[in-house]
């Protein structure tokens, strides 16, 4: 469904992009922007704002990427370690990189203080978490950048607390890798599969 609703365009238009290059179309500043604006108006249960993030550009985020290889390369065989390293390295050559977390301290004080609902607030941390993402990704790709998405901890976790001064109450759920589009998008537009709507909504009482 084509839409000339902006927000609807952009998240018809958001994609995967792994070829990235080391420049940005918008100004540090403007990145910042977008996530701080994600990180105040992006909604969470019970208003318990218990995502954080890290933002890393320049060398800070190359540096993301020689220390994921760095533990990977003590984690994996010769031969699996040279392949993985070919992704570490293609993440390497973007422009920057947000470490996506959950603050378990916030998580646990609002399980004390709901108790009804205390088994619940870990699913509803990766929601908003969830939806963090989605929205920095698209607003992202809304100015010119290409973004993917990785997921290497948990084996990443410990070593990122230390290099980049991250409480251990944070739990990461993710690496958000942005840079300007060498290539199209890793799957085009026209070859992107659907299962049908109608296995996946159900519809009561419209008019």
């Amino acid at each position: 469904m084509a839409s000339s609703t902006p927000l609807l365009t952009a998240i018809l238009h958001r994609r995967t992009y792994y070829a990235l290059s080391g420049a940005s179309p918008i100004p540090d500043t403007r990145i910042q922007d977008i996530v701080k604006h994600a990180i105040l108006h992006v909604p969470s249960a019970f208003n318990s704002q218990t995502t954080r993030v890290v933002v890393l550009l320049g060398d800070e985020h190359r540096r993301v990427w020689d220390v994921t290889a760095q533990v990977y390369e003590q984690q994996l065989a010769r031969e699996k370690f040279a392949s993985a390293n070919k992704r570490f390295m293609g993440f390497r050559a973007g422009y920057g990189t947000i470490l996506f977390y959950e603050d378990t301290d916030v998580i646990r004080e609002f399980q004390a203080k709901f108790k009804t609902y205390e088994a619940k607030f870990p699913e509803w941390s990766d929601q908003t978490s969830g939806m963090h993402q989605f929205t920095i990704w698209t607003a992202l790709e809304a100015e010119g950048l290409g973004v993917n998405l990785q997921h290497y901890n948990p084996l990443i976790d410990v070593r990122f607390q230390t290099e980049f001064n991250v409480p251990p109450t944070w739990s990461m759920k993710a690496q958000m890798v942005f840079g300007t589009p060498t290539e199209g998008p890793a799957v085009p537009d026209d070859k992107k599969e659907f299962k049908p709507v109608e296995e996946r909504m159900k519809v009561y009482g419209a008019q």
